[in-house]
């Protein structure tokens, strides 16, 4: 979820981006809040959901932002939502929110409104959450955006209050023997930030798990594990297939030779694990057409289907018209130091320099 694009902001925007975070992160509550979290078998939890964003090989402004809900505990699709978008702010480690969220919030803000008995009960995010430079990662930023429970889950360790991907750190992963199996992630102020967990019985690679928002990390580990069909997550690796795969399918359109991948991610659809085989399905990239449409799917086995059409306007009905940014304390935490002007006939959502725009 880092595809990577010259330049760096100015610092005052850096500033004024560390003072949003710090803002919003009074906000975020890691405790459980609702009772499907506190169940063993997560009783009462049907939907969970999967974001990311997803970027072209070669071309770290084109993107595909994706949004899927699953059916728990089947873990099949029930709605999907992929659009093509652009970005232009560059990537800047530890300040992922502020290049990719807005598409992602404004996916979910779309499925609120159009099939509000589809939203998802808690997001996966392909990030962190309190395991962070300044306790508010991007998981972190999303939940409390969107108001809903949020775990990040990471595939690398973020070396952060003194946390080291070190000799000592290998080896208590290598104690990790079956899938479920997990240990804490103790920063050097003496705060556990996350849990190293083992996913997968067949995947030898931890996930990093930590608190977004509005869930425990007890709940968050557990319930990762739960939703692993292979190391990652179903939600978030049928978030990255679908992105991909529209990815691949706007470049035909276009008459453009489908690159492998982006994002330095397996570009091959998964197949089911072999017993003893422990690896794990790819992980991201994607891009896509300006204003794909939103698929309410019907489980494996129902011949229903219902395609729902997006509005044409701007995809940002939480911002209103695309250069007419309302200034909404929320939505401006994530604007800060954007523009935002409408291009081309489907209005397209575009993140222009690093001046914030009011009109």
């Amino acid at each position: 979820m880092a595809g990577k694009a010259a330049g760096k902001p100015p610092e005052e925007i850096l500033l004024d981006w560390k003072r949003e975070q710090a803002s919003l992160k009074a906000r975020v509550v890691d405790l459980d809040t609702e009772a499907w979290q506190r169940d063993p078998a997560f009783s009462g939890l049907q939907r969970v959901g999967g974001v990311d964003v997803s970027f072209v090989k070669d071309d770290s402004g084109s993107a595909c932002a994706s949004l899927v809900v699953l059916s728990y505990p089947e873990l099949e699709v029930l709605y999907e939502d992929c659009r093509m978008v652009t970005l232009t702010a560059p990537y800047v480690s530890g300040f992922l929110a502020f290049r990719e969220l807005p598409f992602l919030v404004d996916a979910v803000q779309q499925l609120r409104q159009r099939e509000p008995c589809l939203m998802p009960q808690v997001l996966f995010v392909d990030g962190n959450g309190v395991l962070h430079h300044r306790g508010f990662g991007v998981a972190c930023h999303l939940g409390v955006l969107t108001d809903l429970p949020c775990i990040g889950v990471a595939k690398k360790l973020l070396q952060v209050d003194g946390l080291e991907n070190n000799a000592l750190h290998k080896e208590k992963i290598q104690l990790l023997k079956a899938g479920g199996d997990s240990f804490p992630l103790m920063g050097g102020s003496g705060t556990v930030l996350g849990r190293a967990l083992r996913s997968h019985d067949h995947s030898t690679k931890p996930l990093y798990v930590s608190v977004g928002h509005k869930i425990s990390l007890e709940a968050a580990v557990r319930l990762t594990h739960s939703c692993c069909k292979f190391r990652i997550p179903e939600p978030v690796r049928q978030a990255d297939i679908r992105s991909r795969d529209y990815i691949r399918r706007t470049q035909e359109v276009q008459g453009v030779p489908a690159p492998q991948s982006g994002r330095s991610k397996e570009a091959q659809r998964p197949k089911a694990c072999p017993q003893g085989v422990s690896e794990e399905p790819a992980e991201n990239q994607n891009s896509e057409e300006q204003r794909p449409e939103p698929r309410m799917l019907q489980p494996e086995g129902s011949s229903r289907r219902k395609e729902t059409d997006p509005t044409s306007a701007c995809p940002g009905s939480a911002l209103g018209r695309c250069g007419a940014v309302q200034t909404n304390q929320v939505w401006l935490a994530l604007l800060r130091g954007y523009g935002c002007n409408e291009t081309g006939s489907q209005g397209e959502l575009i993140y222009m320099g690093w001046g914030i725009k009011n009109e």
